[in-house]
């Protein structure tokens, strides 16, 4: 009898994980081309003083990563955009970092020296995380497509595997255009 009734519990339970398994779709890993939204323009200055504007990229894909010095998650993914830059910036990638640090160059330029950050690095601002629709966590990355349009974003800490498939779809696919970026809003 016991024997019996866990076969009739075990059914059900076998019924809706089966159910489960076969409706389930592959979720894309990055937002369809026709779902994307121009990524805000913005200009800032990196470590040496020199402007650096997100058109300036037009035609790669941009990996904009908002981070700060003292953010725990946001210190286990720098290496892993550290490798990125190395291995996929002949592929067309680049890795942007914008470092939230109220201490602003004080804080970031030794930071970045001392983990041999191999990627362009600005300060960012209250103004320029409220370009990116508030960023009010850290680490938070846009991925950003060959059309300056964003594909992706992340709040928090998410696997390099998940990064690097993100990445190598989109630098997988051409840009749209030959138009340069074209400003949010307009």
């Amino acid at each position: 009898m016991l024997a019996r009734s866990r076969a009739l519990l075990l059914v059900p339970a076998l019924l809706a994980f089966t159910a489960c398994v076969s409706t389930t779709k592959a979720v894309s890993p990055v937002k369809p081309e026709s779902q994307r939204k121009k990524a805000p323009e913005f200009t800032l200055k990196d470590s040496n003083g020199q402007p650096v504007k997100l058109s300036d990229f037009k035609g790669k894909v941009v990996l904009l990563n908002f981070w700060a010095t003292w953010c725990g998650p946001c210190k286990v993914e720098i290496p892993w955009f550290i490798d990125f830059e190395t291995r996929l910036r002949d592929k067309g990638l680049v890795v942007l970092g914008v470092a939230m640090d109220d201490e602003g160059w004080e804080a970031v330029k030794p930071y970045i020296t001392a983990k041999k950050v191999n990627y362009r690095v600005v300060v960012g601002d209250d103004l320029m995380a409220n370009l990116y629709g508030g960023v009010e966590a850290l680490p938070t990355t846009f991925i950003i497509d060959r059309d300056g349009r964003i594909a992706r974003t992340h709040v928090g800490l998410v696997s390099k595997s998940e990064y690097e498939n993100d990445l190598q779809q989109l630098l997988k696919q051409k840009s749209a255009s030959a138009a340069p970026f074209e400003l949010a809003g307009r």
